[in-house]
C-alpha cells in the first residue's frame, strides 16, 4: 500500500511538471506572437528553408535550368509550403516581398506560399556543393538585407547553408528564421517560426 505522504509527493510532483510545461508553453506563444507582430509591422525578413525535398545535394547533372535535373518538393514538401502560406495569412500576413533561391525546390516553395509574387535572387543559391560561392554569397545577401525598407515584411526562401551562414544556426525543412538589420549594422535574429497549424 502506498502511504498519504507518498501520495501526496507524487501529486505534488506531477502538478509541478504540469505548470512547468503550461509556463514553457506560454512563453514560446509569447514569443511567437512577438514574431508575428514584427512581421506585420515590417522592416525584418523571414528566412525560410525550402519545405520538404528528400535527398541531400543535387544529382551529378545538376542545371539550375532545368528542375528534372535538381533535387525537388515532393508531395508532403508542397503541402507543407501551402501550409506555410495558410498560416501567415492566419496571422494577418497577406503579402510580402517575396525572393527565392534559383533552385527548383526553393520556387517551388515561394510560389506555393502564394503570398507575392516571387523574384529570383542568386545571392540565395546553394553554396551546398560550391564552397568557393559562400562568402560572395552571404556578402551580397548581407547588403541585400541592409537595403530594405524599413515598413515591409520580405520573405526569402533559400537553403539550410543560406540560413545557417546568416544566424549560425540549422533550420529544418519549411522552417524559418526571422531577421533584421541590427543598429549595429549587424544582422540580428529575432527567432525561429515553425509554422505549427495547432
Amino acid at each position: 500500500m502506498v502511504n498519504k505522504r507518498c501520495s501526496v509527493s507524487i501529486v505534488t510532483a506531477f502538478v509541478m511538471l504540469y505548470a512547468g510545461m503550461a509556463s514553457n508553453l506560454s512563453a514560446a506563444a509569447n514569443a511567437e506572437q512577438v514574431l508575428i507582430e514584427h512581421m506585420r509591422k515590417g522592416g525584418v525578413v523571414l528566412m525560410i528553408r525550402h519545405a520538404l525535398a528528400p535527398g541531400i545535394g543535387d544529382p551529378e547533372d545538376f542545371s539550375i535550368d532545368d528542375c528534372a535535373t535538381q533535387r525537388n518538393l515532393n508531395d508532403v514538401g508542397r503541402e507543407q509550403a501551402r501550409s506555410i502560406g495558410n498560416w501567415l495569412r492566419s496571422k494577418g500576413i497577406t503579402s510580402a516581398s517575396v525572393y527565392s533561391s534559383q533552385w527548383c525546390r526553393c520556387m517551388d516553395t515561394a510560389i506555393l506560399l502564394d503570398l507575392g509574387p516571387v523574384t529570383a535572387l542568386p545571392a540565395l543559391n546553394s553554396f551546398f556543393e560550391r564552397p568557393q560561392d559562400r562568402e560572395p554569397n552571404l556578402a551580397a545577401l548581407r547588403d541585400f538585407i541592409s537595403e530594405q525598407n524599413d515598413d515591409q515584411l520580405v520573405i526569402m526562401v533559400t537553403h539550410q547553408v543560406t540560413i545557417s551562414g546568416i544566424t549560425n544556426e540549422w533550420t529544418d525543412s519549411g522552417h524559418g528564421k526571422l531577421v533584421r538589420q541590427g543598429d549595429d549594422g549587424r544582422i540580428e535574429l529575432l527567432g525561429q517560426l515553425t509554422f505549427d497549424q495547432q
